[in-house]
């Protein structure tokens, strides 16, 4: 199986503004778009937008046992475990069980996350 395709489509306009849904557990402080996902391994692409003023701390930071991809879009993150600001451009290929966040914003940030949960290392 593959992951599932769409055509061009402005995922940061205020029409796709209903294609966005709370993130489980961050409602009030983040929302999610799945962009693409294989249903049989699980590998998907999805943007995750922080609200202005999320704080995540509460939550601690967190690790999968999968790598996975971050791609600042906009705006910018705390990243508590690295501590640093991640700023639009920062990229990053985390390796399977790297510590991340938790997370805060001043400004609000877009993130695009390119996981593979199939792929345990």
């Amino acid at each position: 199986m593959t992951k599932s395709t769409t055509t061009y489509w402005n995922v940061l306009t205020s029409q796709a503004r209903e294609s966005w849904a709370p993130v489980k557990g961050l409602e009030g402080m983040a929302e999610e778009l799945t962009l693409s996902i294989d249903e049989e391994t699980g590998e998907y692409t999805k943007l995750t937008r922080f609200l202005s003023g999320a704080d995540t701390t509460a939550f601690g930071g967190k690790a999968h046992l999968y790598p996975e991809e971050v791609f600042i879009i906009s705006g910018r993150l705390y990243d508590k475990a690295f501590e640093m600001w991640l700023e639009t451009g920062h990229y990053a290929s985390r390796p399977p069980g790297e510590l991340h966040g938790p997370f805060k914003t001043d400004v609000g940030c877009v993130v695009l996350e390119i996981s593979f949960p199939n792929r345990i290392g």
